[in-house]
């Protein structure tokens, strides 16, 4: 049995790289593990102590501006005293961070390195060179579905990406406390490849994995769900996750326009927080006139987002930046739904184009629409291609090999 720390900025509801983190907690605490975890909250009556099914959760008070991000990302005064004194009571065999760009900060992983611990870390995402998503390698004007990008980021681009926000030392000390790592664990091969090619070695791919049989639902959900969102007889698309531009939304609702065309009774069914930006997205819509066609169902989760993937006939994830590994096809698949996705980042490592649905260049608007009403002509098709998608999550993007291939990486180091 090992003592295992993960950090990580949050540890909420909020999905994505948090709701991994989440799994790989509870995932080794079920192997047998002592696992606690470090997390931040921004409400001072928040922090402190607490257990959850077994797992010790220490949430730790930081807020500030995030316009300093780029300094503090690197040192939190805020945090980094308390996961100290943390790690020296607990004294951890393993200390496992996750996203730490935030809040926790890159100087935990010297801290837990000093402690006698082994030191891994998993990266979503490329905040370890970037200050934020990844759009400077794609062409928009290149419609084709290439396979290979140079993911390479001068530092004038990185200028013009942060503004007033740049901090000219960030990615020196990054990888300088990326020095403190044994190994560093890219959540894709795409992600790895964004990596190594800004300067970041010590890589190796492990893929997400999501706890597959959670994803089933009964009939009476669907039912209620069809009902509440007024669906029944529709032909239905699914954009769901954290829903903006970057995610793809301008190209998924031209798309739809010309899916409507063809098949009046399809609709886009918006799952994700009904922020300022999906707002200009609903309004993009209206403008296009399918604003009929758009439901926008609010944030999901729990039995209602189980629920959403299941009435769905097809699921979409067209980003437009660089989507490391989005969560959203491995649920999609765990619900034997077709998907269609980007090219862009790491979704044709778990979407066999042809197979378990395609992978399209969101920017070719044609193709895209294409693709979509095609499937949703074809039930068989789209439900073969279902099919073959849950084997595959159930084979190679399961939680407990995610976990397994976790712990055979722990156990090669010690």
């Amino acid at each position: 049995m090992m003592k295992i720390i993960i950090l990580s900025d949050y540890f909420d509801n909020r999905g994505g790289a948090v709701s991994i983190a989440k799994t790989m907690a509870y995932g080794f605490k079920q192997m047998g593990h002592n696992v606690g975890v470090i997390t931040t909250v921004q409400d001072k009556a928040l922090a402190g102590q607490k257990i959850i099914d077994g797992v010790k959760i220490w949430s730790v008070y930081s807020n500030y501006n995030l316009f300093w991000r780029a300094y503090r990302s690197l040192y939190n005064p805020q945090t980094v005293k308390h996961i100290a004194k943390i790690i020296e009571e607990i004294k951890p065999d393993v200390v496992h961070a996750n996203n730490i760009h935030v809040h926790l900060s890159y100087h935990a992983l010297k801290i837990a390195q000093k402690s006698g611990a082994r030191v891994f870390l998993t990266a979503h995402d490329v905040m370890p060179f970037h200050y934020g998503k990844l759009t400077e390698f794609i062409n928009p004007n290149n419609l084709s579905c290439p396979e290979k990008f140079n993911y390479k980021i001068s530092v004038w681009r990185q200028i013009k990406r942060a503004g007033k926000t740049y901090n000219p030392f960030r990615n020196l000390i990054i990888r300088y406390y990326l020095e403190y790592v044994d190994k560093i664990f890219a959540v894709s091969g795409a992600l790895k490849n964004a990596l190594n090619d800004n300067g970041i070695k010590n890589v190796e791919v492990i893929h997400n994995g999501i706890d597959v049989s959670a994803w089933a639902v009964n009939e009476a959900a669907i039912e209620v769900f069809k009902e509440k969102h007024n669906i029944r007889n529709k032909k239905v698309v699914l954009f769901g996750g954290r829903l903006g531009w970057l995610k793809g939304g301008r190209e998924i609702c031209l798309a739809m326009k010309k899916v409507i065309e063809t098949i009046p009774n399809a609709v886009l069914l918006l799952a994700g927080k009904i922020d300022e930006e999906v707002k200009e997205i609903l309004d993009f819509a209206d403008k296009l006139g399918i604003n009929k066609n758009i439901i926008a169902a609010g944030w999901l989760s729990g039995g209602e987002l189980k629920a959403a993937y299941n009435v769905a006939d097809i699921v979409t994830a067209p980003s437009i930046c660089f989507d490391s590994f989005p969560t959203v096809n491995l649920e999609a698949m765990a619900c034997k739904k077709p998907v269609i996705a980007t090219c862009f980042g790491g979704s044709r490592e778990a979407v066999i184009d042809g197979e378990t649905g395609y992978i399209v260049n969101p920017f070719n608007i044609d193709k895209l629409a294409d693709k979509i009403i095609y499937l949703l002509k074809n039930s068989e098709v789209a439900r073969k291609f279902g099919e073959a998608g849950y084997e595959r999550v159930k084979k190679e993007f399961s939680s407990e090999k995610m976990i397994g291939d976790y712990l055979n990486w722990y156990g090669k180091i010690f």
